[in-house]
């Protein structure tokens, strides 16, 4: 009987290996790109587009189905920042984001691109702005070709934008401040 046991035992955690082994690796997936926005490393954050450097001009789809390009807003200081609703930084930042946007939207443009690819569902994107009332305009990224192109691979990650359509100041990897989208706001030109 204790043979018996040990046995089921033994093949239970066997298949529970070969599950996770072999097994629909979404879950690990976010959780590895969750430990990676806790934790970016220095090649990381000198990757990406630099400062002086043309902005990558990029179209998208907005929760309201219509598309944005970025080089519609030249002309405008423009705050890029990448993130996703499963990403704590990202989270963190956002009532700040909001209220700088409520603040300061007709001298700042702030665009958030969410890395839908990354997401368990596209609908998770607009029942999180819609919880929290965010107001600011939000871009999907459904294949995550904007993301590799600023290579935004760790989040939230925003570039600052003048109205030239140049990358003015170096990019943030990790959650910004209010205090911090001010200084953007009066450095940029």
């Amino acid at each position: 009987m204790k043979k018996m046991i040990g046995f089921a035992i033994l093949v239970l955690f066997i298949g529970i290996f070969i599950f996770n082994t072999l097994g629909p690796n979404d879950e690990s997936e976010k959780q590895q790109n969750e430990q990676t926005a806790n934790s970016p490393n220095h090649s990381e954050e000198q990757a990406g587009i630099k400062v002086g450097e043309q902005a990558p001009d990029f179209e998208l789809e907005t929760l309201d189905g219509e598309t944005t390009k970025l080089s519609d807003l030249k002309g405008k200081k423009v705050i890029l920042n990448f993130w996703a609703t499963w990403c704590p930084p990202c989270q963190k930042e956002m009532p700040e984001m909001q209220q700088f946007y409520e603040e300061h939207h007709e001298e700042i443009e702030i665009i958030a691109v969410n890395l839908t690819g990354s997401e368990s569902k596209a609908s998770d994107v607009n029942d999180y702005i819609e919880e929290h009332e965010y107001t600011f305009p939000v871009l999907l990224d459904r294949d995550l070709a904007v993301r590799d192109e600023y290579m935004a691979l760790v989040v939230p990650t925003t570039y600052f934008i003048g109205t030239d359509g140049i990358v003015q100041e170096e990019r943030k990897v990790g959650p910004m401040t209010y205090e911090l989208m001010e200084e953007m706001l009066q450095s940029l030109d």
